[in-house]
């Protein structure tokens, strides 16, 4: 089943079932993904779905900051809900460990040895974890490495 389906199931169940943080985040993601496709005038790919989950799971995380910072608990809480839920559509998350050894890869790869290669490395990098990591972490690693 596409991911598209699967969305579609998910806002059944979740109507059914009066999941309301449930329903609000897929019909969210359903609604990101039917603007794309009118912008655009093109059909989507689950791997351009999971581009637009993983931009919105980024932009809850963000706010989970704000809201730590104004010490709102029931935002936070829910905000962690809705992470939760655009989560389980995604690829299984890479541990820090595993994009380590593949930032390792990419740099021996592209021969980089300074701060001025960061680009040439990223470009090269990212492709290689897209939607599998936190773009941020990954250009903190990389730049562990490049000095």
């Amino acid at each position: 089943m596409s991911l598209k389906g699967k969305l579609m199931e998910d806002l059944k169940s979740s109507m059914k079932s009066k999941n309301k943080v449930r329903k609000n985040v897929v019909t969210m993601v359903r609604a990101a993904i039917k603007q794309r496709e009118i912008d655009e005038r093109i059909e989507l790919t689950d791997e351009d779905i999971i581009d637009i989950i993983s931009k919105q799971a980024k932009q809850k995380k963000d706010a989970l900051e704000d809201f730590t910072k104004a010490d709102r608990q029931d935002l936070i809480d829910l905000t962690k809900e809705e992470i939760e839920i655009l989560s389980e559509y995604l690829p299984e998350q890479l541990t820090e460990e595993e994009i380590d050894d593949i930032v390792k890869t990419v740099i021996d790869e592209v021969g980089a040895n300074s701060s001025k290669d960061i680009g040439k490395v990223m470009g090269k990098l990212m492709p290689k974890v897209k939607g599998r990591a936190d773009g941020s972490l990954v250009n903190r690693l990389v730049r562990q490495y490049l000095k």
